[in-house]
């Protein structure tokens, strides 16, 4: 690490996924990079080896302040394995063995990154895969690899950036009301144990484009707007008067110049409360209407403040830590029951073109204590990832049918319920 003193302060996000994660809801990110051949797991370590030198800012341990929790690097050696528990595990926390809060595993031609979520997000995560899968693949396939490059060239200061902190202006406080209101949740049991159930979903991209075109928005509005109606066709009619909610994470470096691997993002909230006589097509502009006036640069910038605000109050900074994480869970125990499920773009996946041949696909997956959905593309091929908590799938069902309503086809698989 380039800090002098070998430490540093977390983020905001961080502080609150320190304080609320558990055996469900890790506050675990997976990406994972799909090759066309099956992974040479000796090649693999060489090429994370390779990759902890251009990053390490995944190289720290979390350690437990009398404030707050702060960042220590650390030279233990990251070990790839197979993969052998479900997606995103605890990587964090009294039950957790290990050192690291990363980890690097594989399954046949799949490479897995999964990451505790207050080391970085999912812009930071992505960035290590792409230049952990360049190297992987250049030292088996070096000839026709040589001279591709990965990756930002920015510096170690900016990629270590606490971008909340420096982009925070001097109206960095606290809105008066930071909670809304109480949102829809499926009235469905949730698994037991701890557990979540995972779903990976295939769509052509080019239908997926060509049909939310149709509709005039875009596929992150056409996929919100559908899982709000999914989510209405499954609520009680007693219950049809609350609103439901889809929170998306917004990517802040599309918003302030910041290079950093660092947590450094917002959530933005669609809120619909339905009347029963709504068309689709109505519901999807709406949606669409309501993100885009959401993802507005200045409401962008206040969420920013407010959420950021919360620390320069000073009783929140002078508290020592065992008072304050009662606070903060209670506190997002408040804001999660605003929020329904949570869908979250990661975009566009693109790589040089003599990569191509050996790339088959990208996925991803976060831990949930409801349910949350990743999308994400490469190629020809859109793929959603969907955790949940709940024990009945009846939401994710009739978001197929919709899809297939539309003419869309759609690939499904699902994982086995593991503890």
């Amino acid at each position: 690490m380039s800090n002098v003193n070998n430490w540093y302060k977390l983020d905001n996000v961080a502080k609150v996924f320190l304080a609320t994660r558990n055996k469900r809801d890790t506050r675990t990110l997976r990406v994972s990079c799909t090759l066309t051949e099956e992974i040479n797991p000796v090649r693999l370590q060489e090429a994370l080896d390779r990759t902890v030198k251009l990053r390490p800012q995944f190289q720290i341990r979390i350690r437990r302040g009398f404030f707050w929790h702060y960042m220590e690097s650390t030279s233990a050696r990251a070990l790839v394995h197979e993969e052998n528990e479900r997606p995103c595990p605890l990587l964090y926390g009294p039950d957790y063995k290990g050192i690291l809060h990363y980890q690097v595993t594989y399954y046949g031609k799949r490479i897995n990154l999964e990451l505790f979520h207050a080391i970085s997000d999912g812009t930071g995560a992505l960035d290590f895969l792409h230049i952990l899968v360049l190297n992987y693949l250049k030292l088996m396939h070096h000839e026709e690899l040589k001279g591709i490059t990965l990756g930002s060239q920015s510096s170690a200061d900016d990629r270590e950036r606490d971008s909340f902190s420096h982009y925070c202006d001097e109206k960095c406080v606290p809105a008066k009301k930071l909670f809304r209101d109480k949102a829809y949740h499926p009235q469905s049991a949730k698994l037991p144990y701890n557990q979540l159930r995972f779903f990976e979903l295939h769509l052509d991209m080019a239908a997926v484009k060509a049909k939310a075109k149709e509709y005039k928005v875009g596929p992150t509005s056409y996929m919100g707007a559908l899982l709000m109606a999914a989510f209405y066709q499954d609520m009680p009619a007693r219950m049809r008067k609350k609103p439901i909610t889809i929170s998306m994470p917004v990517n802040l470096r599309n918003y302030f110049p910041s290079a950093t691997t660092r947590n450094f993002f917002n959530n933005v909230d669609v809120k619909y409360t339905f009347t029963g006589e709504e068309e689709l097509s109505d519901l999807i502009l709406e949606f669409d209407r309501r993100m885009k006036d959401a993802l507005e640069p200045e409401k962008i910038k206040q969420q920013m403040n407010n959420y950021a605000g919360l620390e320069q109050i000073i009783v929140a900074r002078v508290a020592p830590l065992f008072i304050k994480q009662p606070v903060v869970r209670y506190f997002t125990k408040l804001e999660e029951k605003s929020v329904t499920a949570v869908l979250s773009n990661l975009g566009v996946m693109r790589v040089p073109e003599m990569m191509e041949p050996y790339i088959e696909g990208y996925s991803a997956y976060c831990s949930t204590g409801s349910m949350f959905m990743t999308m994400m593309s490469y190629d020809k091929d859109m793929v959603l990832g969907v955790s949940s908590a709940y024990s009945n799938t009846s939401v994710l069902r009739t978001f197929v049918q919709f899809l297939r309503g539309d003419d869309i086809e759609v690939k499904l698989y699902a994982s086995e319920v593991l503890e």
